[in-house]
């Protein structure tokens, strides 16, 4: 699997693992992939604690960061607001909807403390004021690569990580953004399916990847959505790309901090029981289909506000769901749903990151040689 990607990176396999799991990343990177921490919620204190973890558990082995940078968002033309600046914002009707829901539901109320220490989480930080303070952090640790989940990257941010031999990557919906992103000097394309969970378009992986490698060439790129096995790699391989990125996949592992609530959502999925929804981001984002992204999509609801409003204004309601999620048979556990994509039809078990690692270059392989035997004998 010495892929363009696998040189650029320094590792032995180009699976790139996406996760909010400090403990999941180094334990990619240590299997001989390259693990990836999303960073978007991350306070800058919190950021610095899970990269330093990470640096004293993978031993020099190469990982990166992720984090939204979006241009379209509440606030971007004064290069974003804060989180004060941005409550006033929130209307009364979206206000009212949410307390509606979580009334409906029987869920519990948090008390002060509870509700002080959601306003001291990172949120979102989609805008300069909120991620400038996360780059500044990640800058600080021997990062490999930094990249743009939603979003082109700012010239000012490539110019700046490759000054400092820092890779850049920018996730990409439609050929369209991937152009967009040759044009601004980014090193790698991932091309996102509509498969895949979290913020993604509406084309299919099997219809963008060669689009996108042709479109891109010579940049390499990396597969995403819908892929969890060595014959998902192979096939993404044999579409072009020099790689895969993956993060429902490690959502069920051992080291994974899901939630055991959505965890065992997870494990019983189908594929076709996840939606794309806005109902907790502002924008797209596919995750499991549960009463909250259904009483979202109410033809007499309000609608979901944009990025960064409706995580703000959802937060609280997200916490509160969470808490009481673990009670069976609660509204809380009809409510609770998590960003996954398609592939957790086959998320049926749990296993250690690394064995996902060794798993999927095992059946890579055995579809290498598969084919190279087919060939010889036809």
């Amino acid at each position: 699997m010495k892929t363009a990607v696998a040189v650029m990176l320094g590792v032995e396999y180009p699976i790139l693992a996406f996760s909010h799991c400090r403990d999941v990343v180094a334990a990619v990177t240590n299997a001989g992939g390259f693990g990836v921490l999303g960073a978007v919620a991350h306070t800058p204190q919190q950021l610095e604690i899970d990269l330093t973890w990470i640096d004293e558990h993978v031993g020099g082995k190469p990982y990166g960061v992720d984090l939204l940078l979006p241009q379209k968002y509440e606030g971007a033309e004064e290069g974003g607001l804060d989180r004060e600046a941005l409550r006033h914002l929130l209307p009364a009707e979206q206000q009212a909807f949410v307390d509606d829901i979580m009334v409906r539901y029987g869920v519990p109320e948090l008390d002060d403390e509870q509700r002080r220490a959601i306003s001291r989480m990172g949120g979102m930080n989609v805008s300069p004021k909120g991620y400038e303070p996360l780059l500044a952090v990640a800058f600080e640790h021997p990062i490999r690569l930094i990249a743009s989940a939603l979003g082109p990257p700012p010239a000012a941010l490539i110019e700046r990580a490759h000054a400092d031999d820092v890779l850049v990557a920018a996730l990409a919906g439609t050929r369209e953004h991937a152009l967009r992103h040759k044009e601004i000097g980014v090193d790698i394309v991932v091309a996102q399916g509509t498969e895949g969970g979290g913020h993604t378009g509406e084309v299919a992986t099997m219809v963008l990847v060669p689009e996108v490698v042709d479109a891109v060439a010579p940049i390499p790129v990396l597969a995403a959505g819908g892929i969890g096995n060595g014959r998902q790699v192979a096939a993404a391989m044999a579409l072009g790309a020099q790689g895969v990125w993956c993060g429902s996949v490690w959502l069920t592992t051992e080291e994974a901090e899901t939630l055991p609530v959505i965890k065992e959502k997870y494990l019983a999925a189908r594929s076709k029981d996840t939606v794309r929804s806005r109902s907790i981001t502002g924008k797209p984002a596919r995750m499991l289909k549960t009463s909250w992204t259904e009483e979202w999509e109410r033809t007499d609801g309000p609608g979901p506000l944009g990025m960064p409003l409706q995580p703000l204004l959802v937060s609280e309601a997200q916490v509160r769901i969470n808490r009481s999620a673990s009670t069976p048979g609660s509204g809380a556990q009809e409510l609770a749903t998590y960003f996954v994509g398609q592939v957790v039809g086959q998320m049926n078990t749990t296993r250690r990151a690394g064995q996902v690692v060794l798993d999927m270059v095992n059946e890579y392989a055995d579809v290498v040689v598969r084919f190279a035997e087919e060939a010889e004998t036809a």
